[in-house]
């Protein structure tokens, strides 16, 4: 199967941020642009959760559709084409490990709600979740996986844009310089 997917968006509740991000504008623009597949980005902001809980519905393997699209006059008939969204969050985790601070982004990719409320109860307890749309948590990025795959063996953990010199796993300004220095036993877990 082909598909163009956006899998690294932000909802209106992270910094920086268009505030005509919903669920429903997404839904539009990527009929527009072509894409099939788009993450939802911070399921971790209590308001955005909610709003997604409320507004979209499983399609099966681990993605949604939107309950209620727009009418379909705001989308040209010759860009109509099914859009899928994924669950996603990302979180910023700022801590130190050997010696040095460090500064890493991560997306989690969920297969459904249920796991989601999971790690947002458990990040909850470290740090405020309605601060952001990406979190900032004083949480060693390894605990952050295992906190994700305690929720779900299906949790999908990447690293973020791995290789900007901030806030990433390789990052020359905060990071390691591999996977296994950040992640330890935990590294067989990163498959992206």
């Amino acid at each position: 199967m082909h598909y163009i997917a956006d899998l690294h968006i932000h909802s209106r509740y992270s910094r920086a941020t268009s505030p005509d991000m919903s669920p429903e504008s997404l839904w539009r623009w990527a009929q527009l642009k072509g894409i099939s597949v788009i993450a939802t980005g911070d399921f971790t902001h209590p308001g955005w959760f909610r709003e997604l809980h409320d507004k979209l519905e499983p399609a099966g393997t681990g993605l949604f559709t939107l309950k209620r699209p727009s009418p379909s006059h705001h989308v040209p008939d010759s860009c109509r084409a099914d859009v899928f969204f994924l669950l996603s969050a990302e979180i910023s985790c700022i801590y130190r490990k050997n010696g040095k601070t460090r500064k890493i982004h991560s997306l989690l990719y969920v297969p459904d709600f249920a796991t989601a409320a999971r790690i947002n109860t458990a990040l909850s307890k470290i740090g405020n979740l309605a601060a952001d749309g990406r979190p900032i948590l004083g949480l060693d990025a390894k605990n952050l996986l295992q906190i994700a795959l305690e929720a779900s063996a299906d949790t999908l953990f990447v690293p973020a844009h791995a290789w900007t010199p901030h806030f990433s796993v390789f990052g020359a300004a905060s990071g390691f310089d591999s996977l296994q220095e950040c992640f330890e036993e935990a590294a067989p877990h990163i498959h992206a």
